[in-house]
């Protein structure tokens, strides 16, 4: 599927179609995209953004042989309750057969893959995140990652709502933020993401601004492309070690 997520090469929707149950589902991006889909006859959107498996698209990573970083469900949740067991464990199936790929995994139903995973072992070219919108909500989620064993663990902190505080990024390797888009957005202060940008260089973990999204860091409201990507005059993208050389950045 053709998308615009820079920390990412290539997306897999073995599901499609999710259910809002925090504050940074709001102005879900997927469910704008779902009523597009749908319009046009998509697979999988027949319903609009009622959740469902899409089976056709399943073996999708069996065959792309070149090695690719994978964001799974960008237009879904991989964890959705009503994610059918044995299916969660076909979609896992094929990713232990495709050991060239990596596969990004970010959730906002942590502690459903913390169970999922407490019976099951988590592959090596799995990468798992969770979305960190807020304290309420946000913040717990991290909890139930960090208790999990991956090759990557990282957060999402888009949109971001508010300042976070103190977070503890112990076991945490990768942090990606950023503001929300569209006519409805909610504005992002910079102050929130230098505090969350320090604690990283903090802790030494990895740290992605993506965008300011529609509010500008000068709490102006115009077209996202136009506030761009830049903080305190710099672009700040970093990865992972582990991944640096599939990207090819420095």
């Amino acid at each position: 599927m053709t998308h615009k997520i820079e920390w990412t090469e290539q997306t897999w929707n073995p599901s499609a179609g999710c259910t809002k149950i925090s504050a940074g589902c709001q102005n879900c991006y997927a469910e704008t995209m779902a009523i597009r889909l749908q319009a046009i006859g998509v697979k999988g959107y027949e319903n609009g953004f009622e959740f469902n498996i899409v089976p056709c698209r399943l073996n999708d990573p069996l065959k792309k042989k070149k090695p690719t970083v994978f964001f799974v469900n960008s237009m879904s949740d991989i964890f959705h309750k009503d994610m059918p067991l044995d299916y969660l464990d076909k979609i896992f199936n094929v990713i232990e057969q495709t050991p060239q790929h990596t596969y990004q995994i970010l959730t906002k139903r942590a502690d459903r893959m913390l169970e999922y995973f407490s019976h099951r072992k988590v592959y090596e070219n799995i990468w798992l995140g969770v979305t960190v919108e807020n304290k309420k909500e946000g913040l717990p989620r991290i909890d139930f990652l960090r208790n999990i064993k991956a090759s990557v663990l990282f957060l999402s902190i888009e949109p971001l709502l508010e300042d976070l505080g103190e977070i503890n990024l112990s076991n945490i390797d990768w942090v990606i933020v950023g503001g929300e888009s569209g006519n409805k957005a909610r504005p992002m202060a910079k102050e929130w993401v230098l505090n969350i940008k320090q604690q990283c260089e903090k802790n030494d973990v990895a740290f992605f601004f993506k965008q300011w999204g529609t509010w500008g860091a000068d709490k102006v409201k115009r077209n996202k492309k136009l506030n761009g990507k830049e903080l305190d005059g710099k672009i700040w993208q970093q990865f992972p070690e582990i991944i640096e050389q599939q990207f090819a950045v420095v």
